[in-house]
Order: C-alpha cells, then sequence, then structure tokens
C-alpha cells in the first residue's frame, strides 16, 4: 500500500487515484526569464523519482508541467535586453528543456505555455465572475473575491482575519478585499497584452496554472506538485478558484518539496549565490544531483554544498563499483555460497519497495540498496564469477534505475585512454626497475587525470574515477 505525505490534511494518506491505474499530476513549472538554477532542478528530480517509481509500481502517468511565459519579470527582463518577451521566454524554454533531459529527467506528457492557452484563461476568468467569485474593477484590472470562498487558507492553514490585519491595497489597486489576488491586470503602456472583455491586460500569475491544469487534465487532478515556497499563496489561490469554477475537488493529494540550501543559506538572486544548472553540469556528473536530492527527505531543505556533493560522489562509486565484473581469476563459489547474493537481491527489493511505499523514504530505499552493494562485494571478493554475481547485479541496476540514476562510468576521449595506457606501461616498467620514485610520481599523474588504478597479480586495471 503506497502512503504519501498530503500537505492539504498534514498527515500521510492511502494514495488512490481517481481513474484506477492512472494518475494525472500537475507540477509548477518556471518562470521562464534567466538561466534555471539547481533549486529548479531538484524539484523537477523529486517529482520525476516519483513518477517513475508509481511507475514502476504499474501507475500510468499524465504528467503536466507548465511553463509561465507571461509575467513581470520577464516583461522586465526583456525591457533591459531590448528583446521581445515571448522570443525571450521561449528561448530560456528550450534551453530548460534541454537542461531537464541533461539530468536524465522524463519528459512530462505535456508543457503547456501561458501564452498559448490565452483563451481558456479569459473562459475561466469570464466563468468566475458569473458565478460571482471575481469582480471587474472600474480600472481594467479583474480581483478574486477571497470572501465567497468559506474555505480559503486550508491549505496553508492560514485564517482570512489573521491574513487581513497584515494585508494593505497598494496604490493603483481597486480590491474589495486587501487579500483579493488579481486575475487580470490591465496593460500598462509598452507592455506585452491581450485583448479580453475588460479591456487589454494580461493574466495574474495563479489563474494561469488552473487554466492550463483545466486544458491538460480536467477538473479533477490526483496529485499537484511543487515547491513548498509555493503553498501560499499560489497554490492557496489555485484552489480558490478552480473549485470555485468547477464546484469540485481540485487535487486528492498536495505534494511539496522543501527548499534547497546553499551551505545552509537560501539560495537567492539578492545574495548572488545562485548556481545554474548549466554551471553544474559543466562540473558534476548529472547523477550527482540526483543522488542529493535521494540522500535527503523531499520534504526537508536539502543542504548544497562542496562537502555535500563530493559525499554524493562517493555514494555514486559504491553503487558503481558493485556493477563492475569479477575478477578475471574468479574460480567460483560453491552452490551454496553463490545463492547468498541472489537471496540478498531479493529482500533488498522487498525492502526497497517498503521504504518507497512510505512516502518515497529514498533515503531508507538506498540503504537497502547499500545492503546489496555489500553482498555482491562479499561475494566477488570470495571468487564469486561474473554468472554468480549477475542476480544481484540485475536487481541493482533494476532499482537504481528506478530512482532514475544511470550510474555511468566516466569515459575519455581515445586521446585520453591512449595517454592513461601509455602511463600504465611506463609506471609498470618503473616498477619493474623498482624505481619506486618514479612509479608514485605516474600514480599521482593519474589520479589528477582522474585515474583509479587498482594493483593485482592479474596485472593492473584502470578506471575513471
Amino acid at each position: 500500500m503506497i502512503r504519501l505525505y498530503n500537505t492539504l490534511t498534514r498527515k500521510k494518506e492511502e494514495f488512490q487515484t481517481i481513474e484506477p491505474g492512472v494518475v494525472r499530476m500537475y507540477v509548477c513549472g518556471v518562470t521562464v526569464y534567466n538561466d534555471a538554477h539547481v533549486g529548479h532542478a531538484m524539484s523537477a528530480l523529486v517529482f520525476d523519482i516519483i513518477r517513475r517509481y508509481l511507475e514502476y509500481r504499474d501507475y500510468k502517468f499524465k504528467h503536466v508541467m507548465n511553463y509561465t511565459d507571461v509575467d513581470d519579470k520577464i516583461i522586465n527582463r526583456a525591457n533591459q535586453l531590448g528583446e521581445d518577451p515571448l522570443k525571450l521566454s521561449q528561448r530560456y524554454i528550450e534551453e530548460y528543456s534541454r537542461e531537464l533531459a541533461n539530468l536524465n529527467i522524463l519528459p512530462p506528457s505535456a508543457t503547456p505555455q501561458v501564452s498559448k492557452t490565452m483563451p481558456l484563461i479569459i473562459e475561466f476568468i469570464q466563468g468566475l465572475i458569473q458565478k460571482e467569485a471575481a469582480y471587474a474593477a472600474p480600472n481594467g484590472d479583474v480581483y478574486f473575491s477571497v470572501i465567497s470562498d468559506n474555505d480559503y487558507g486550508k491549505l496553508s492553514g492560514r485564517k482570512l482575519d489573521d491574513m487581513q490585519a497584515g494585508a494593505r491595497i497598494e496604490v493603483g489597486e481597486a480590491k474589495d478585499h486587501p487579500m483579493d489576488f488579481a486575475l487580470w491586470k490591465a496593460a500598462k503602456p509598452g507592455e506585452i497584452s491581450w485583448d479580453s472583455p475588460w479591456g487589454k491586460g494580461r493574466p495574474g500569475w495563479h489563474i494561469e496554472c488552473s487554466a492550463m491544469n483545466l486544458a491538460e487534465l480536467g477538473e479533477q487532478i490526483d496529485i499537484h506538485g511543487g515547491g513548498n515556497d509555493l503553498i501560499f499563496p499560489h497554490h492557496e489561490n489555485e484552489i480558490a478558484q478552480t473549485e470555485s469554477y468547477t464546484g469540485k475537488q481540485f487535487a486528492r493529494y498536495w505534494i511539496h518539496n522543501g527548499m534547497l540550501q546553499l551551505g545552509g543559506e537560501k539560495m537567492s538572486k539578492s545574495l548572488g549565490n545562485i548556481v545554474s544548472i548549466k554551471d553544474f553540469l559543466a562540473k558534476r556528473d548529472a547523477d550527482v544531483m540526483r543522488m542529493l536530492v535521494l540522500s535527503g527527505n523531499y520534504r526537508a531543505p536539502l543542504i548544497f554544498s562542496e562537502e555535500t556533493q563530493d559525499a554524493a560522489e562517493k555514494n555514486l562509486e559504491r553503487l558503481r563499483a558493485a556493477l563492475r565484473p569479477a575478477s578475471t581469476s574468479a574460480s567460483g563459489l560453491s552452490a551454496d555460497a553463490a545463492s547468498a547474493p541472489a537471496a540478498q537481491a531479493e529482500s533488498t527489493k522487498q525492502a526497497f519497495i517498503e521504504a518507497m511505499d512510505d512516502d518515497f523514504n529514498t533515503p531508507l530505499a538506498l540503504a537497502a540498496l547499500y545492503e546489496l552493494v555489500k553482498a555482491i562485494n562479499t561475494a566477488r571478493d570470495n571468487g564469486a564469477n561474473d554468472e554468480q554475481l549477475k542476480p544481484a547485479q540485475s536487481m541493482l541496476r533494476e532499482l537504481t534505475g528506478v530512482l532514475g540514476l544511470r550510474l555511468q562510468e566516466k569515459t575519455g576521449s581515445s586521446d585520453d585512454e591512449a595517454k592513461v595506457i601509455a602511463l600504465i606501461e611506463e609506471r609498470n616498467e618503473a616498477r619493474k626497475q623498482k624505481n619506486w620514485a618514479r612509479s608514485d610520481e605516474i600514480r599521482d599523474q593519474l589520479k589528477e587525470m582522474g585515474v583509479v588504478i587498482e594493483d593485482s597479480k592479474d596485472g593492473t586495471k584502470w578506471r575513471w574515477s
């Protein structure tokens, strides 16, 4: 039985989909006005891991991730660069799509864009006005009326009276209530705009996701996801306007990932500590970012530092090492001894599923995999051959694949490999001549190149670290 934590009810619940065997999941994507950063990667990886596991458990997926390509930040950035805002956002959409592929994130079933959903957004707003859940202000704005929704605040747990105490109406706004939020914004001079019954303008942020969700997945979905910084006001407002429009429960389960912190400090443009996905992938393998996410609870903050990245690298190496072939001199284990890694493979699978069924507990799932790694290494050290290692290694490959880990060994160019082989031959000759100083120099040189060498009675083996 799969159980997951629902932000709406603040407890773990049994997972039951609206349509048996099918998951409808909407995850808030990025606002495309600049390079995507590792915080965006964290959120995308969390929901990729959830999707991969549920697909492993035989669910079919309808996964929607939107692109916000109409927004104040996009307009401001486009003005700074002297670029058309839609062309700017399209360029960043294409970049982000490539970066998600480089992170081995499965492509969503659909990636709607605000600019391509405008007719439905306008229709949605008209419907809310007709239901007296929204009103058109004299200045051309349209606002959602929070007092029309008796449940407003149920996701975040905030009370409207408490929110009102700290709220105020900005100059130029024509709200009835300080907490009312914009569904449509009247156009300002020089801004991109669309025609509407209320004059030229563009949608507010929250209505965009409600309309794109409705267009792609219908009135009700199973999972709505995003970072926990979106709980209020974005997701709170999505619930209010969608349920006011349809009269039905919007999403059964709300899943939110924790925030990524750089060395314990929140990542933010004002602090100047943004790390782009592009910069990260130039230095580290995509599996490192995924391993970082897997190593902690998805709802908790994730510390992103050189130390945590190095630890992720070491854990990846543990998994990769277990997948390497047996020694060429392996004589094979007895039948009784050979059954141990295969038996461990089955118990690992059971432990892995139990962990992931419990709100996608990836740290516990990894712990189960390390037990399998231990069994494989013990069998190899005791002389197991490739055939005897195969069942356990196949299980390890299967379960790490469920988590989206590729576990690829690092490779170099043919010139790099030729240089490595030449250095190893020179080192072997130095060892024959008992020139230990030169042998050590070459080992250090190979280490700097990212090469690990292993000496044995069968000769010297090497691999990229």
